[in-house]
């Protein structure tokens, strides 16, 4: 039986004060919290069902509750809940410029829906890409819906959260990496010449990426639109952003 006080307190972490006050952040379903489970990740708590405790090996130093799915229900951020609840600590990144030297980097300006956020963080993860820079207003990447739309590839990656003008104002990494920005009127990504390292500049949903950025940007990138109705009826809306993070990692890996 969950006492009132782990219900506040597993119920809290939803919210962003808190999990910054814990250092904690929750992860919900079987196939996340196994992989959280078999990651470098510190699991702290387990909420499961008797379901998913029969089927796993636990290690002792997890604090572990077995519930039932109505309590589970109490303490879920989901609509539909599933049999385990994970609370874990948020990982002490060392942000270290050095290691991005020769790699490609994804940078996001101001990214604000949770969802997209989860599906670039498992975009970079599935091109191999090691590390994402956020802007201070990007979303937080431990938000339960972030945490879940990633399904566990946040265990792999590194988001670091840094002022964006800052760092491109002081990133001095020889050779000079280039940054690629994704914009409207940039260059058909399909036919420009494209390096194996570099930032890749993704904006905002609505807005793009901020002018006080995009005067960093040394080679702006654009994914032509092919629509059929182009020329005379308009054409399709804007791609979206974790869409056009894809398309474009796809485009960078195709060329090695």
């Amino acid at each position: 039986m969950l006492s009132k006080n782990q219900i506040k307190f597993v119920s809290s972490l939803q919210q962003k004060k808190f999990r910054i006050e814990y250092n904690l952040f929750i992860a919900e379903g079987n196939k996340i919290v196994k992989e959280l489970l078999n990651s470098s990740l510190v699991v702290k708590q387990l909420y499961a069902t008797s379901e998913f405790l029969v089927n796993e090996r636990i290690e002792s130093s997890i604090e572990t509750f077995e519930i039932n799915e109505k309590e589970l229900a109490r303490i879920s951020a989901l609509t539909n809940v599933n049999q385990v609840l994970a609370v874990c600590e948020i990982p002490n990144y060392i942000f270290d410029i050095e290691a991005l030297q020769n790699k490609l980097t994804l940078v996001l300006d101001e990214i604000k829906d949770p969802g997209n956020l989860g599906t670039i963080i498992r975009i970079a993860d599935w091109f191999g890409i090691e590390n994402i820079i956020c802007s201070t207003h990007t979303a937080d990447i431990y938000n339960p819906k972030v945490v879940q739309s990633s399904m566990g590839s946040i265990s792999r990656i590194k988001c670091h959260y840094l002022d964006l003008m800052t760092f491109f104002k002081e990133t001095k990494l020889k050779p000079q990496q280039p940054i690629y920005g994704a914009l409207l009127k940039g260059e058909n990504i399909y036919t420009k010449s494209l390096t194996k390292n570099g930032f890749i500049v993704i904006g905002n949903e609505s807005k793009g990426i901020s002018e006080s950025i995009t005067e960093y940007v040394t080679d702006k990138i654009s994914i032509p639109s092919f629509s059929y109705y182009k020329s005379n009826e308009g054409e399709a809306e804007s791609l979206n952003a974790a869409i056009a993070t894809s398309i474009i990692c796809s485009e960078f890996r195709r060329r090695e």
